[in-house]
């Protein structure tokens, strides 16, 4: 069943577009997911709070490996997807090959984008979401807690 949740682009936007018409606040949130994590978790978990679906663009491997080097990603986009289907707060999850999520966000138009605090609310998102509309929330994280795949690869490499 899980992996029923894993569509197209273009099936995610035929989607976003059908919910929008039945009155449901389609909220939307992207990044790689790689070597999933606690704080994976609670951005999905606040960002399904925003709303009443949850559509979730994955970095595709190219595009992980053009912004992140070419030893990432860690887990294949297959498996990224499938973790991130089976996360009961996602409803569809798609891949994408950019490396930002302005295309997609104009296509599929969500109410609510959500993003980690890290970013900020000057993120690269922020002219786009004006643009459509949507608001742009903020899900803090604690820089010290380590959640992050980054941090953790480093732990991984000094032990």
């Amino acid at each position: 069943m899980s992996r029923e949740k894993v569509v197209s682009e273009n099936k995610a936007v035929k989607l976003s577009q059908r919910y929008r018409n039945e009155g449901k606040r389609v909220v939307t949130t992207n990044g790689s997911f790689d070597v999933f994590h606690f704080g994976h978790v609670i951005l999905l978990e606040e960002a399904k709070r925003q709303g009443d679906i949850l559509i979730v663009g994955l970095n595709s491997d190219t595009s992980v490996r053009a912004y992140k080097g070419p030893n990432r990603p860690i887990n294949p986009e297959a498996a990224r997807a499938g973790v991130l289907a089976a996360m009961e707060a996602v409803d569809h999850v798609f891949l994408f090959d950019d490396t930002t999520p302005i295309r997609w966000l104009e296509r599929i138009r969500p109410a609510v984008h959500c993003n980690s605090s890290e970013y900020g609310s000057d993120c690269v998102e922020r002219p786009t979401l004006d643009a459509i509309g949507a608001r742009l929330k903020l899900v803090g994280r604690n820089a010290d807690d380590g959640l992050s795949t980054t941090e953790i690869l480093r732990k991984l490499k000094a032990s």
